[in-house]
């Protein structure tokens, strides 16, 4: 049973990312730490209850930014990724005043977002040795 829903356990968030980003894709400490986890929203999803993948949302005037989305290796390829996503779209379209869901996605992954709707903008860019681009959502 998958569950999807806003956490205040950024511990637990911490720790799926730091699997995933930190310790899977080698992106260093200090460029996956931040200091706006404390003013974010937090999804956290939660497979047969133990938790599997998150997603960290950022209101910025009529944008809402979806970053710091992993789902753990056991769940890749079940669509969890896909129901992450999905329900932070909702959750963003439930905030009034915001017209776009913005993320930067890691090239890999275009793919995956542009199948939930998104479209890439923009050049390539270098985020924590990773390649990214933007990619944007009308709401």
């Amino acid at each position: 049973m998958i569950q999807i829903a806003s956490t205040r356990d950024i511990a637990t968030c911490r720790a799926l990312r730091r699997a995933v980003f930190i310790e899977e894709q080698g992106v260093s400490e200090a460029d996956e730490i931040d200091d706006q986890d404390d003013t974010a929203l937090h999804l956290l999803a939660l497979v047969d209850g133990q938790p599997t993948g998150t997603a960290r949302l950022l209101i910025h005037g009529h944008v809402g930014k979806i970053g710091r989305v992993c789902v753990l290796p056991v769940a890749r390829g079940t669509g969890l990724g896909a129901a992450i996503m999905r329900a932070a779209v909702e959750e963003l379209r439930r905030h009034p005043g915001l017209t776009t869901a913005r993320l930067g996605a890691q090239t890999h992954a275009i793919g995956f977002y542009e199948r939930l709707g998104f479209t890439a903008t923009g050049p390539v860019y270098d985020d924590a040795g990773i390649p990214h681009r933007d990619m944007v959502l009308e709401l």
